[in-house]
């Protein structure tokens, strides 16, 4: 359930981004006007996430490219819909786009073609502080002369809204964040996560429709990240926000988001669910980048339906499912995540049912990882949950693992 009174507090939405911006806000300006439309659907196909006919979408990025002096493409024709109250996250590894593309919906990189709109109307030529965009990033941007409270009141002050509806803005965006008490400290005085709050209730101060987070954990650590990632989720939820979000953490993706961009070489690769993501990847170098997997490089030697039967060099053939490789003959690479593994299966329960050999065994607290030498492979890896049962394995014993076919997933080779 919404938060109602949160989101009626925090009424009459103005941007807040970095402090330079915040600066250069002028009085009485008017942002941007929002309102109204919905999304619901997936990517089609790579670095395409469309709407139906029946929406619009919050934001859209149509066509756009972006290339700095001339030289490579950054970001190569992109087209991305985001629903109103979706959290998105952009992720991929440095250099693939992603944080130029969130600059860029930010107004603090201009495309090089293309054009973005925010509720059916184009922000191109709209400057960042009246794009009715908070914005969060990883250094937090407090001012670090000022209280908590002064570091809130800051934008308000600028629009000159009265004292009394500034301290109740103040007051709803800190119970939001959980720093009520802690309003008259300065950044200083505050832990990291505490200012990467604070910082997040600066860009929710006047209740923006859209929010922008460049990679704002990266700094915190693991303990305290995992923390914040579930408080972010706890307040978009709360308030209903559209977030978009960067980062190159799967991890931090898979936990947070509604949907997730992979981006590599300035193309979304694939942009889908958490789960979908995981379950389904439609590439290789989806597969190798979100989450775990062992990769078996081998030549399609038959196709039936959805199956194929792959042979591996050394090793005999695998039945898998057949993802984006299109005819006998063809090289491909398997995907098979480490825990849809079986151990020493029942016989003829499995198609694919291979000896190994294990190499090394790493106890991890829920589970174990083991490392095995099968299928001419010495890097191949099975997760085992630490349940009641548990196979004690050791270095050096022979084993039997097994998979189904629906398992292991028939990539194009990237």
């Amino acid at each position: 359930m919404r938060h109602l009174v949160n989101r009626t507090c925090l009424k009459q939405a103005c941007p807040v981004a970095l402090d330079r911006a915040l600066m250069k806000m002028h009085v009485g300006e008017e942002a941007l006007p929002v309102g109204g439309g919905a999304l619901a659907r997936q990517a089609s196909e790579p670095g395409r996430a469309s709407l139906s006919d029946s929406g619009d979408a919050f934001v859209r990025f149509s066509d756009i490219q972006k290339t700095y002096d001339g030289e490579a493409l950054v970001v190569k024709n992109l087209n991305l819909d985001i629903a109103r109250g979706e959290f998105l996250t952009m992720l991929g590894p440095s250099g693939s786009g992603k944080t130029t593309t969130l600059m860029m919906l930010a107004g603090f990189e201009v495309p090089t073609q293309g054009n973005i709109f925010l509720e059916g109307r184009s922000i191109q030529n709209v400057p960042p502080h009246k794009r009715d965009i908070g914005m969060v990033f990883q250094n937090y941007a407090l001012f670090p002369h000022m209280t908590v409270e002064e570091n809130l009141a800051f934008p308000l002050k600028v629009r000159k809204l009265a004292k009394a509806e500034i301290e109740t803005k103040i007051k709803c965006a800190l119970d939001l964040v959980r720093l009520g008490a802690h309003g008259k400290r300065r950044p200083g005085q505050l832990s990291g996560g505490q200012q990467q709050r604070v910082a997040l209730a600066r860009a929710l101060v006047f209740d923006p429709k859209l929010v922008l987070m460049d990679e704002p954990l990266g700094a915190l650590d693991k303990q305290l990240r995992e923390q914040m990632q579930l408080e972010i989720r706890r307040i978009h939820e709360d308030l209903g926000v559209t977030v978009v979000y960067v980062t190159h953490d799967q991890g931090e993706a898979l936990t947070m988001s509604d949907r997730i961009a992979v981006f590599s070489d300035g193309v979304i690769q694939q942009i889908a669910a958490p789960a979908e993501l995981y379950e389904r990847p439609q590439n290789a170098f989806v597969a190798q980048f979100i989450g775990e997997n062992n990769r078996l490089h081998g030549k399609v030697v038959a196709m039936n339906g959805a199956t194929c039967k792959v042979e591996i060099p050394g090793a005999g053939n695998v039945q898998a499912l057949v993802v984006n490789v299109e005819a006998v003959g063809l090289p491909t690479v398997l995907s098979l995540r480490p825990e849809r593994v079986r151990l020493n299966p029942a016989p003829g329960s499995l198609p694919n049912v291979f000896s190994a050999q294990v190499a090394e065994v790493i106890y991890l607290g829920d589970h174990v990882r083991a490392r095995i030498s099968v299928c001419g492979q010495d890097d191949f890896v099975i997760k085992l949950p630490n349940s009641e049962g548990l196979v004690q394995l050791e270095a050096g014993a022979a084993i039997t693992i097994g998979w189904t076919a629906e398992d292991c997933r028939a990539l194009e080779p990237s």
